[in-house]
C-alpha cells in the first residue's frame, strides 16, 4: 500500500475554506477590538452637581483611562448631562479634542467648585485648552451649555464633590 503525502495547496478546496475562516476570524477578533477601543464609555459613576438653579448630571472620569477617553467617540450627549474629570493633584490641566465628535465647553474648576475659567474647544482638533491655575476638576458640557445659562468664571458649582474641600 502506498501512503501519499498529501500537502494542501492553495488551489485545493479544503485549504480555500481554511484560509477563509482563518482571515475572517482574523477580520472579527480586528475589528471587534477595533469597536472596543473606539466606543463610547457610558457606564462611568454618576454624580449631581449644581451650577446655581441648573443641576448637571455628570459621569466621573477619575482613572487615567477614563479620563484619557474622556468624552471621546460620542455621537450625542444630552443638554443637562457632562463629564466631570477628578484629577489627584492640583495642577495646570489641558485638554484637547482628539477623536472626540461634540464641540465641548470646558471649565476648570477649583477645590471649593469656583469656575476658574471657560474654554470652547472644537470637536475633533489637538488644539490644547488649559487652566489658567492649576486646578483638579474639569467640567466638560456641551458647547454653549454655560453661555446660555450665563455661567461664566467665578461662578461656584456645588455637590458631594466640592462639600469635602470648602
Amino acid at each position: 500500500m502506498r501512503v501519499m503525502n498529501q500537502r494542501l495547496s492553495p488551489s485545493t478546496p479544503r485549504a480555500t475554506r481554511a484560509v477563509k475562516s482563518i482571515l475572517l476570524a482574523l477580520a472579527l477578533l480586528g475589528s471587534s477590538a477595533l469597536f472596543a477601543q473606539n466606543a463610547p464609555q457610558l457606564d462611568l459613576q454618576r454624580t449631581m452637581l449644581n451650577a446655581g438653579m441648573y443641576q448637571i448630571t455628570a459621569q466621573v472620569a477619575q482613572t487615567p483611562q477614563q479620563r484619557e477617553v474622556g468624552l471621546m467617540f460620542r455621537k450625542d450627549m444630552p443638554q443637562q448631562e457632562g463629564m466631570i474629570f477628578i484629577f489627584e493633584a492640583l495642577s495646570q490641566q489641558c485638554f484637547w479634542m482628539k477623536n472626540t465628535l461634540l464641540p465641548l465647553t470646558a471649565a476648570f474648576v477649583a477645590d471649593d467648585g469656583t469656575i476658574v475659567n471657560l474654554a470652547d474647544m472644537k470637536a475633533q482638533t489637538t488644539d490644547s485648552h488649559c487652566s489658567t491655575q492649576p486646578v483638579r476638576y474639569v467640567l466638560e458640557m456641551n458647547q454653549g451649555w454655560f453661555a446660555k445659562k450665563g455661567i461664566k468664571a467665578g461662578t461656584k458649582l456645588s455637590g458631594v464633590l466640592f462639600e469635602a474641600k470648602r
